[in-house]
């Protein structure tokens, strides 16, 4: 059988396509394969479970809009198909002067961005949440809370209802690309599509030049570990707990985030990974820490952020200075508070140059689409995602 369309990769964004070509073509015939034994395993299934409003991007860029778009569709499907998910809110809090102004500079990109954002001060925020403190904050009321896998999971069951062919614990080792169609080899035998559109996540890159493409990046790894609070401190917060990001720093900092199952998580930080899969403490992968030594970008990124990732390290490595970043805007928490938690692994594209890929980026040919950057937070912005892919992938499918 030639299927009309392939799709590696069964995280969220690969799914939400899937859905969006059956939106657009309802007749269309569609094999998604995923090496695991589950949707949503890696990244999707990794995450701290927020709807973003999208504060931080530059305004009138395609990632401030998807994000702003991909909240409001994460809410309508969420709402459409009776997962629970929640308006909680978020503060983003300045704990001093320095953190003050760049708060002033995020309100202004917020206005610009079409985000509804609240300054609060001291006293303000010591009403709003009695156990946080900070000289200011900025309240984002439209930040929400879900599990990303359910939502997954809820799309996955769309799609195969609607006559897609979803294979799970298939690995894709071969990709050959003919006049007339895409061969794709896996373990279990070969699938045959006209087109292909894969959204591999952590793979992204292998995945690319396993079909012959000339990528000129590769994919980092960085580990995110989170601390889960004990249930006795349920009530900490009312709203999710942001520091002011550091606008010359690749992430955001550890935070403090409820979740839809009633938890609160503080993290992440962001140390480099040595295994892209591997979510256990110093899990470690000598391929992908080849991969990664090997490529002159990675190198350049060191370099340049060397300060910041010796800091992450000392996070990482000593549970005190995690606390420490805490308790700059929440001096209640203890070590006896921080209990072991999840960890997350972000696929950050790295260039060549060491330059860090914070938009989209694209590997195609005549009948393949790699979707080798999607930018985070890809979770909140998967269905705008999805039907941007769906937008590149249609007319030219029409004419081959």
């Amino acid at each position: 059988m030639t299927y009309d369309f392939a799709i590696i990769g069964a995280g969220i964004v690969g799914l939400a396509a899937a859905r969006e070509i059956l939106r657009a073509r309802p007749r269309s015939s569609i094999v998604v394969l995923e090496k695991e034994n589950a949707v949503a395993w890696h990244q999707t299934g990794h995450s701290s479970g927020v709807i973003h409003a999208g504060i931080y991007y530059s305004p009138g860029s395609l990632k401030a809009r998807l994000c702003r778009d991909g909240a409001a569709a994460t809410k309508a499907f969420c709402t459409e198909h009776g997962i629970k998910f929640e308006n909680c809110g978020k503060l983003l809090v300045a704990t001093n002067e320095r953190e003050r102004v760049r708060m002033e500079a995020l309100f202004e990109r917020a206005k610009q961005n079409g985000i509804e954002a609240l300054p609060i001060d001291r006293a303000g925020l010591t009403r709003l949440e009695p156990n946080i403190t900070g000289v200011g904050a900025l309240l984002i009321p439209s930040t929400g809370i879900v599990d990303y896998r359910m939502v997954a999971s809820a799309i996955a069951q769309i799609v195969t209802a609607q006559g897609a062919d979803l294979r799970l614990g298939v690995e894709v080792v071969a990709i050959r690309e003919n006049k007339d169609a895409v061969e794709i080899s896996t373990p279990k035998g070969s699938f045959r599509a006209r087109a292909l559109i894969v959204c591999a996540g952590l793979q992204s890159d292998r995945l690319a030049k396993l079909a012959g493409l000339r990528i000129d990046h590769r994919i980092v790894p960085f580990r995110g570990e989170f601390y889960t609070l004990p249930k006795s401190r349920a009530g900490l917060i009312n709203r999710l707990i942001y520091p002011i990001p550091d606008p010359k720093l690749p992430f955001v900092g550890i935070h403090l985030t409820k979740t839809i199952d009633g938890r609160i998580i503080a993290g992440p930080n962001a140390v480099l990974g040595f295994a892209r899969e591997g979510y256990r403490k110093f899990s470690f992968n000598r391929r992908d820490v080849f991969d990664t030594i090997a490529f002159p970008g990675f190198w350049k990124v060191i370099g340049t952020h060397l300060a910041s990732g010796v800091e992450e390290m000392r996070n990482s490595l000593w549970k005190q200075a995690y606390l420490a970043q805490c308790r700059k805007y929440c001096p209640d928490l203890s070590l006896s508070d921080l209990e072991p938690g999840m960890a997350g692994i972000r696929a950050q594209a790295v260039l060549r140059d060491g330059t860090l890929v914070h938009d989209f980026l694209f590997a195609e040919t005549e009948r393949q689409l790699h979707v080798c950057n999607a930018p985070s937070p890809a979770a909140t912005s998967a269905i705008p995602i999805a039907r941007m892919i769906a937008g590149k992938v249609l007319p030219r499918f029409e004419q081959l």
